[in-house]
C-alpha cells in the first residue's frame, strides 16, 4: 500500500434500531477519543429530569459506537446504569449491527500501470437504551430492572467486618 494514497471514505448510514423511542431521546455519539467523565456527565444530565409534560422518572438515553468505541460506549453505559439505580430500576436493551466502509484508494504515480483500488469492511455498530420505565414492545435480549434486588456483594461491594 505504500504506492497508494487514500482518495476519500464512504460509510452507510447507522440507523437505529429502536423504533418506539420518544421525541427529543438523547443520543450519546461515542467515539474512540471522546472522554468518559464528558459522555457521562452529559448523560446524566439528560437522563434526570422529565421529558417536557411526562411524568416519568426521566427520559432513555441511548449510547452509540462504531468500531474502537464500543468498549468506551459500553463502560460508560455501566457508569450511567450504576449512578442511575438509587432511584429505582434501569431497563437495558442493546442491539448490535454491521455498518460497510468502503475506502477507495489512489495510485501515487498515475502512470506507473496501477489501478484504483477499492476495500470494503464491515464495521460494528453497537446501540445501548437504557431507561427507568419499562421497555415496550419487550425484546429478547432486554435486561430488566437492573439492580434492585441484587444483594451488595453482586454489584462489586464487600462487607468488611
Amino acid at each position: 500500500m505504500e504506492n497508494y494514497r487514500k482518495a476519500s471514505t464512504e460509510e452507510d448510514p447507522a440507523r437505529c434500531p429502536f423504533l418506539h423511542l420518544p421525541a427529543g431521546t438523547p443520543q450519546v455519539l461515542v467515539k474512540d477519543g471522546s472522554k468518559i467523565r464528558n459522555i457521562v456527565g452529559f448523560a446524566l444530565s439528560r437522563g434526570d429530569r422529565p421529558p417536557e409534560g411526562g411524568t416519568t422518572a426521566g427520559v432513555p438515553i441511548v449510547f452509540t459506537a462504531t468500531g474502537k468505541g464500543i468498549s468506551k460506549a459500553i463502560t460508560c453505559a455501566e457508569m450511567v446504569k450504576r449512578r442511575l439505580r438509587g432511584g429505582g430500576g434501569v431497563h437495558q436493551r442493546t442491539e448490535l449491527q454491521y455498518r460497510a466502509v468502503r475506502e477507495l484508494w489512489e495510485p501515487l504515480e498515475p502512470g506507473a500501470g496501477l489501478d484504483g483500488l477499492t476495500v470494503s469492511r464491515n464495521v460494528p455498530a453497537l446501540w445501548i437504551l437504557l431507561s427507568r420505565d419499562p421497555l415496550e414492545p419487550p425484546g429478547p435480549a432486554d435486561q430488566n430492572n437492573l439492580g434492585t434486588n441484587l444483594p451488595s456483594s453482586h454489584l462489586g461491594y464487600r462487607c468488611l467486618n
